[in-house]
């Protein structure tokens, strides 16, 4: 399992790399969607939010690639893969195989390092004296 997880967490890295750098550099021509998908787009684009977006794609791909502090690029990425598998869900579906993928080895390195987010899955929480 952890030669899985090592492979998911360099092929999402580089995934998540690539992708957040075309975001500022475009350097892979992506035609724009079109319908309700495109006037959603072009609201994130006008607002500058797809900047942040974009910044925290390449900071978790880069903490991915480099295996330093992997639980907080998965805490990071988390929200990114949300909102990219609601997007494709629900406006373009033909970006929603790679949306899986990504989620598919989201969860394979979230399997490794499930030990860091254990105090998440606490039903009760008791504060210290």
């Amino acid at each position: 399992m952890k030669i899985a997880s090592a492979v998911a967490r360099y092929l999402a890295g580089v995934i998540f790399v690539v992708f957040g750098l075309n975001g500022f550099l475009h350097f892979i021509p992506l035609p724009p969607p079109s319908g309700v998908a495109g006037e959603f787009m072009g609201a994130l684009y006008v607002s500058h939010y797809l900047t942040l977006i974009f910044g925290l794609q390449v900071v978790g791909g880069v903490l991915l690639l480099a295996n330093r502090f992997v639980p907080l690029a998965l805490a990071i990425l988390a929200p990114v893969i949300v909102n990219i598998l609601s997007f494709h869900a629900l406006m373009a579906p033909s970006g929603l195989p790679m949306a899986l993928v990504v989620t598919l080895l989201w969860i394979l390195i979230f399997i490794n390092a499930r030990s860091a987010f254990s105090g998440l899955f606490q039903a009760r929480f008791e504060p210290r004296a």
